[in-house]
């Protein structure tokens, strides 16, 4: 899935007290991650989306925005919204993909069972998928990791022929391959 385009989709989402329509249009010129996650009123899940929420300034701050998407209906998002501590500090977008469209085109459906993978996707302003991350159901992610992730894609896409190594910090030095550094590293 990595380069490839997102697929079209519509869908209703949750976000500061509104239910919104978007699609992949919503998505095409600005950073985006798809944050895709089981089902609302779980265990893991409310961690890592409080994890997300907790750094949802830091990403606007970069130009990301962040669908979070689970097969459970904008009306379902509202209520665990109202209910949860932890999910009431969400102002990004909890997309209802009750129909499954968007996590069929992510590839992340549980077949059988209508629900989500743990998957994380980082999508460029072309609507090119740049990263993804999917985790077994008990392994919660880490928002930290994915910010590490998109401050590297975002280094990478302004500095054509530079990348990024294992570990690589914003400010850390890159690397610029070339047939000098072959076996040097």
């Amino acid at each position: 899935m990595i380069n490839t385009q997102i697929k079209p989709f519509n869908a209703t989402a949750f976000k500061n007290g509104e239910f919104l329509e978007i699609s992949e249009k919503d998505v095409l010129g600005k950073w985006a991650v798809f944050f895709f996650y089981p089902a609302d009123f779980t265990f893991v899940c409310p961690t890592e989306l409080g994890d997300v929420a907790d750094n949802y300034a830091e990403l606007q701050s970069r130009g990301v925005e962040v669908f979070s998407v689970s097969t459970d209906t904008h009306f379902t998002h509202k209520a665990w919204h109202a209910s949860s501590e932890t999910i009431g500090k969400i102002q990004y977008f909890m997309v209802g993909d009750q129909a499954g469209n968007i996590t069929n085109n992510f590839g992340v459906m549980r077949e059988g069972q209508g629900l989500a993978d743990r998957a994380t996707f980082l999508i460029d302003p072309q609507g090119t998928i740049q990263a993804m991350e999917i985790t077994a159901e008990g392994i919660g992610r880490d928002a930290q990791d994915l910010l590490r992730k998109v401050k590297a894609a975002q280094y990478v896409a302004a500095h054509p022929g530079e990348v990024c190594p294992a570990k690589w910090k914003e400010g850390e030095a890159t690397l610029t391959p070339s047939l000098d550094l072959v076996g040097k590293i």
